[in-house]
């Protein structure tokens, strides 16, 4: 009876260590979000005005971030709608396909390489590979775009497409694909109809996060939209974002500028943040509804 007690004893300080600590890890991560967004407000205030969302960038300390906002989003938008079919039909063909051959196997693999490859890479392969070859149709002249900058952020956000499509696919109950496939439903049929959409929260889930993860890269844009101090919407000339605007700006000397770059950074920032807090909720939801 007494080892028991000293067991039970013994499992309890063990819980309550665990929970301690997992409770200080969260409010450490809490702490640094909070600071975080606390800084790039106290130092962007400032700036935060209406001019922000009208002016544009070639107005120096005077002017705003309107041509970049704008320029960040069409960038975003080419970049997702270019991941979200690919990666879609790519975690389609894993999980129904390919889940358990070598095949998808490798396939798997090599999406986790690009998961975690580094951003300026890719965006030195587009530079190669799309800005450099046109620079032969148009006299010689390096031809910059915002077309080529949303190629970059597609091949960043494919491969989390690609994962969350193939991890939502998965945790469909396979009774629920044996039931159709027993009614003589096709393949093809059973995954696009009853499958995608039973994941279809998830899914979308997938396509907001891989948003969120592409919308403060600096660096594949810098090798290819470059950059414009004008309102432009032709994919196909340069293009002013939000993150090349903030780099731009904390490196001058100007405090006016500055300001400009924290407020930029603390758009970014929340942009970001209320696009993850949207997609838990669209999965909070879609479990619930499952369940």
């Amino acid at each position: 009876m007494a080892g028991n007690n000293a067991l039970y004893v013994r499992r309890r300080i063990a819980n309550i260590v665990a929970l301690l600590m997992s409770s200080l890890a969260t409010l450490i991560g809490l702490f640094f979000l909070a600071w975080i967004l606390w800084e790039t407000l106290k130092q962007g205030i400032s700036a935060l005005s209406p001019t922000l969302f009208t002016k544009i960038t070639a107005y120096g300390e005077d002017g705003g971030l309107a041509n970049a906002m704008v320029g960040s989003l069409m960038i975003n938008f080419i970049g997702i709608a270019i991941a979200t079919p690919i990666g879609v039909m790519a975690g389609m063909w894993l999980a129904e396909y390919a889940n358990r051959s070598k095949l998808g196997a490798s396939v798997r693999f090599l999406n986790d390489i690009l998961l975690s490859a580094p951003s300026i890479v890719l965006g030195l392969f587009v530079y190669t590979i799309v800005v450099l070859p046109m620079k032969n149709l148009t006299d010689g002249a390096i031809t910059f775009s915002g077309l080529a900058g949303g190629i970059a952020l597609s091949l960043i956000a494919l491969p989390v497409v690609v994962r969350t499509t193939d991890e939502m696919l998965r945790l469909v109950p396979s009774t629920l694909r044996e039931a159709a496939l027993s009614l003589g439903v096709p393949q093809w049929k059973l995954t696009m109809q009853i499958l995608v959409r039973s994941a279809r929260s998830g899914i979308i889930t997938g396509v907001l996060l891989a948003l969120a993860r592409i919308s403060g890269e600096t660096a594949p844009l810098l090798f290819t939209a470059f950059g414009n101090n004008y309102m432009s919407l032709n994919p196909i000339d340069k293009m002013a974002s939000l993150p090349q605007v903030i780099y731009q700006y904390a490196n001058d000397p100007g405090e006016g500028l500055h300001a400009i770059a924290w407020a930029g950074a603390f758009v970014v920032t929340m942009f970001v943040l209320l696009l993850s807090l949207g997609s838990r909720l669209l999965f909070a939801r879609s479990k619930v509804s499952n369940d």
